[in-house]
């Protein structure tokens, strides 16, 4: 089958495509025949090795010091189910499923092999594969930031960043929880933002949320702009700031917030669970979620999507289809 390899850290040219054999499901794991798969800045960043400030020496450690230990990436993926192990019970040959290999990646391939305890759930039928594909990268993170930072219904929330893949699914996730949300984007995104639901809209090239008067209940920064030091003047007693996307010193200093603050620093990596997938597939079944596609690109222009992704602008979602016919 074909896939898309890198054996070494660097720009987006290190990713090559290639023949790899076609996997084959175990007695637990289910084998998707990939429709589409995406782009995400998580992605980018493991191609490049270009993490956030300070986490360098362990990114290497986990993802391999000298090159990378696991040399597929991709953490999304939708597709049609063409082999199940004998003790599957969820899925039958013929489902068309979307979901996230987050701790295995793998997912620039024709064919990818999963558990079926993995964070995997059946196509909503509105959707296309190329939707379907874009669900759970922005999706999970917002929900498990969400649960840890108790948002709850009527409170304001302001997104920074609102019109990246975690920025749109945040923006709608958190109206479905009945909050009051403010989108912080360029200018170009702002019609995006408001579309998605925002309450409010504010644009970063003319006004600095943070010298604005306004106090929010929470803040969700996606963008690494706008660390705590900068944003606790926004919060209300009691608010909490959700670090998506820091530094080493801004996650650590969390602790030392909490301790001795009355707000409330929320840090570290999202954890994916297969019921948030599930519930994200269930709304947009309903149409109250809907990722938003920046660009689509064949497997063989992955090179072209992750120096597009590299540039820092992409509106939502990058795509990648794989040829296995139409993507309906």
């Amino acid at each position: 089958m074909k896939a898309i390899v890198y054996e070494k850290y660097g720009p987006p040219e290190v990713l090559k495509l290639k023949e790899i054999p076609t996997p084959t499901a175990k007695d637990n794991e289910l084998l998707i025949e990939v429709r589409a798969t995406t782009v995400t800045s998580g992605d980018a960043r493991m191609r490049a090795l270009n993490v956030p400030r300070g986490f360098g020496l362990l990114s290497r450690l986990a993802l391999g010091i000298f090159a990378p230990r696991r040399q597929i990436l991709g953490m999304e993926l939708s597709g049609v189910v063409v082999a199940v192990g004998k003790n599957v019970t969820r899925f039958q040959v013929g489902n068309p499923v979307f979901g996230m290999s987050d701790a295995y990646g793998g997912c620039y391939v024709e064919y990818r092999a999963l558990p079926e305890t993995e964070a995997i759930a059946k196509k909503p039928e509105n959707l296309t594969f190329e939707e379907a594909a874009s669900l759970c990268f922005g999706g999970t993170t917002a929900l498990d930031f969400f649960r840890r930072g108790k948002l709850r219904s009527g409170e304001r929330l302001l997104v920074n960043g609102a019109s990246g893949a975690v920025g749109t699914a945040a923006v709608q996730l958190a109206k479905h929880l009945g909050a009051h949300v403010t989108g912080v984007c360029s200018t170009a995104n702002l019609d995006l933002v408001r579309s998605l639901g925002a309450d409010a809209v504010i644009d970063y090239t003319k006004e600095d949320f943070t010298r604005n008067g306004e106090v929010y209940d929470a803040i969700m920064d996606t963008a690494g702009t706008a660390p705590f030091s900068r944003c606790q003047v926004s919060l209300k007693p009691g608010g909490r700031f959700l670090l998506v996307l820091g530094g080493l010193s801004d996650t650590l200093g969390s602790s030392w917030v909490n301790m001795t603050t009355d707000k409330k620093v929320v840090a570290g990596v999202a954890k994916v669970r297969p019921e948030d997938v599930r519930l994200l597939g269930e709304l947009a079944e309903a149409g109250k979620y809907k990722p938003v596609i920046d660009r689509t690109y064949p497997l063989e222009q992955i090179v072209e999507a992750h120096a597009y992704v590299d540039e820092g602008h992409k509106k939502g979602n990058v795509v990648i289809t794989v040829g296995h016919g139409a993507l309906v």
